[in-house]
């Protein structure tokens, strides 16, 4: 449990606020690069941290991330017009460049742009998506060169949905390894519906032992679980700070079928204090690049099936409507009744509230994970406020792979999964 003063200091995220400092101090996923497709095309609504933001990419191809609201009366620069290497206000015609520079003021005779400046935020294009740097210049971390930015477009995929409720909960469903087989379980062999199969490792292995390795951009962890077969069924993870889980996604040649090289994972990036956009990514590290069905994400309940693919990538299946769970399922095919992976995970988290009181909590050995992720949060918090820097502002986590494996029971996971956890090199798919 945490106490209601550090359960408020590790969920607000706003503007002057400590956990709103410390994430600024990373690369934050904006919006995907599809979003603003060619120069001078319409621009997008952003909102990070409870800032409300417009991106917009110029007639030079330059991508900008302003202030939503012009400095001049406040109209909302969404409307404005993309045009002549930079954003002009529909409400007098005020025009501002990607740096925020104002360039232009088409009702005033006598021009005084050199006293106006828009907020701007540095932004880079990375694996498909518009990433955002909200602190302060002299602390701009490393590039997010996340082993899946660099695979070629054909060996990754990346989707978002939006969430509603905090950042944090949803983060600490994600990392939270034991609730997965329960959650997410088929409950007969012939279900017809999304679920982890009922006669597979994940759901036949038994409650798992967590231990978790702090390093230097947040910590790896493990779950064990012991098969009936004198085996052991082990599934490996990374926590990157702030937001970021890496998980495994090679089920198939765990189990000795196939050669799928697939990693997937999240990122759960605070849109307020009581929604958080889920960024979605998969990528495979090996020769053989993503399918067709492994970028419509229907078994995860987060592609178009599921999930607006513009303006706001709202779920279809929400609180309003009870995430349409079907109560005949429930009874006969899976453990919820609801459709999609990800969609039960946000059915549970949005179910909370927008932000759960982690005071009333009764944690176990299976939460290591959560508790360790709240001690780095809140250590991050007294590191910037003194001055340093939090993990995982460097490159350390660049070579971080999640790997699943079954082995002999008297076998250990740090000698046969540990050594896969990190690439010694680029993916054979970016050479």
């Amino acid at each position: 449990m945490l106490t209601r003063e550090d359960n408020e200091l590790v969920t607000r995220t706003g503007p002057g606020t400590p956990m709103g400092d410390v994430l600024r101090r990373y690369w934050i996923p904006a919006f995907l690069a599809r979003e603003l497709p060619e120069p001078d095309c319409p621009p997008v609504r952003v909102q990070l941290l409870g800032e409300r933001l417009v991106g917009f990419r110029d007639s030079q191809g330059r991508i900008g991330l302003v202030d939503e609201f012009c400095p001049h009366r406040r109209a909302s620069l969404w409307f404005g017009r993309n045009e002549e290497t930079g954003l002009r206000c529909i409400y007098h015609g005020w025009k501002f460049d990607v740096d925020g520079n104002c360039v232009d003021q088409m009702n005033e005779p006598e021009q005084f742009c050199h006293k106006i400046h828009l907020t701007a935020y540095p932004t880079t294009e990375m694996g498909g998506v518009v990433w955002a740097y909200l602190g302060p210049q002299e602390r701009i971390p490393a590039p997010p060169a996340f082993e899946w930015t660099q695979v070629p477009e054909s060996h990754r995929h990346v989707s978002k949905v939006w969430e509603e409720c905090n950042w944090l909960q949803a983060l600490e469903g994600g990392i939270d390894t034991s609730h997965a087989p329960i959650l997410h379980r088929a409950i007969t062999p012939n279900a017809t519906r999304p679920g982890i199969p009922v006669n597979g490792p994940f759901v036949r292995g038994k409650a798992p032992i967590l231990e978790v390795d702090v390093t230097d951009y947040g910590y790896r962890y493990v779950g064990i679980r012991p098969l009936d077969d004198d085996k052991t069924y082990v599934r490996s993870y990374h926590f990157v700070m702030p937001f970021t889980q890496i998980r495994p996604q090679q089920l198939g040649r765990a189990m000795g079928g196939g050669d799928r090289t697939n990693i997937a994972g999240h990122i759960w990036v605070p849109i307020d204090d009581e929604n958080c956009m889920v960024w979605n990514w998969m990528y495979s590290f090996g020769e053989a690049g993503l399918t067709e069905d492994d970028r419509m994400e229907r078994g995860n309940g987060n592609g178009p099936d599921y999930v607006e693919q513009s303006g706001e990538f709202r779920s279809f299946r929400n609180k309003r409507n009870d995430w349409m769970i079907d109560r005949q399922v429930q009874k006969t095919e899976t453990f919820t009744g609801i459709d999609g992976i990800n969609t039960q995970d946000r059915a549970v988290q949005e179910g909370m509230g927008p932000v759960v009181d982690r005071s009333k909590e009764h944690l176990g050995p299976a939460d290591r994970a959560i508790i360790a992720t709240r001690r780095l949060l809140l250590d991050a918090v007294k590191t910037v406020q003194t001055g340093g820097s939090p993990p995982g502002a460097d490159a350390s986590y660049y070579s971080a792979r999640a790997i699943e494996k079954i082995f002999p029971r008297e076998d250990t996971w740090r000698r046969t999964v540990l050594p896969e956890m990190y690439a010694e090199e680029l993916p054979v798919a970016a050479k």
